[in-house]
């Protein structure tokens, strides 16, 4: 090995050991639809639950029925982790009394923290909504001081009729009292970096916390890009290329993209870092544990 092979190593080397440090995780979850993926949640949390994540968020579909059982997995995380658990909220299918009830159910089983979303119209409806994620910000806060997060979107909103309106949108957000705003996935580095300056130039003082999606089924993510505006980089249709039976291989791959991502966002001061683990612990757990998070 030459000397100057060996001293590039050194320098790798040492870039890596400089990203660990002072970082705070979160995790998001799903409720889950079955008997065996009921047990795959259970065991993700319990498994990452130990890294102290700052929260633990858990989603939900529109209605009532999956609002209360995202309500039963948030307060079961809290109560047996300790992990400060963070229920998706969202305005579109509820009125403003309807979401002070919720509020209110809410803090009175000792929930703090709220990821307030609009929400999904329903398809082939044109017509405005009642109430938008800065009005539900607004709302909670006036019932409670909860912790809130709010949705960002690095690459614009689909629906968004331009990138300032957008930015625009999520000042309104913030304004109205959101905590931190959590993004998109994304792949393209440059694009989160190049929004967080937007959003500081734009008065957004909150923190920006990148949302890290490990990719281990390359047709699903391709699916949620298109719905989401989210651009997949031909490096990565390369990548993935014939993998679509080797399930490990795209383990391995999703693990070292969303590595190498962490390690660039870290050196560029980073500190937040939110992993939508579609209840599954191994790769985030992986991560985190590259990034300086260890169990406590």
């Amino acid at each position: 090995m030459s000397y100057h092979h060996a001293q590039h190593l050194g320098s790798l080397n040492e870039s890596l050991a400089d990203i660990s440090g002072d970082i705070n995780v979160s995790f998001e979850f799903f409720p889950p639809k079955t008997e065996k993926m009921e047990q795959t949640l259970w065991s993700s949390v319990k498994r990452l639950a130990p890294l102290k994540p700052k929260f633990m968020s858990v989603t939900y579909g529109a209605g009532g029925g999956e609002r209360d059982r995202t309500h039963e997995i948030v307060k079961r995380i809290q109560n047996e982790t300790g992990v400060a658990s963070a229920p998706h909220l969202t305005c579109i299918d509820a009125s403003r009394d309807e979401l002070r009830g919720i509020a209110d159910e809410y803090w009175n089983n000792g929930i703090r923290s709220i990821v307030a979303l609009r929400g999904d119209l329903p398809e082939g409806n044109p017509e405005r909504p009642d109430m938008y994620a800065a009005d539900l910000v607004e709302l909670l806060k006036s019932q409670h001081d909860f912790d809130i997060s709010v949705a960002a979107y690095p690459e614009v909103h689909p629906e968004a009729k331009s990138a300032q309106a957008d930015l625009i949108n999520l000042k309104r957000k913030v304004d109205a009292g959101a905590n931190r705003a959590i993004t998109q996935f994304f792949f393209n580095v440059e694009s989160y970096l190049r929004f967080r300056d937007r959003c500081l130039t734009a008065g957004i003082d909150v923190e920006i916390v990148p949302g890290i999606l490990p990719v281990t089924n390359f047709t699903q993510l391709k699916r949620f890009a298109d719905m989401t505006n989210v651009a997949v980089p031909k490096w990565m249709h390369t990548m993935y290329d014939g993998l679509d039976e080797d399930q490990g291989t795209r383990n391995l791959l999703a693990a070292s993209i969303a590595m190498d991502m962490v390690k660039v966002l870290r050196k560029e001061g980073v500190k937040d870092f939110h992993f939508y683990t579609l209840n599954r612990a191994d790769l985030s757990y992986a991560i985190c544990h590259t990034l300086g998070a260890r169990p406590a």
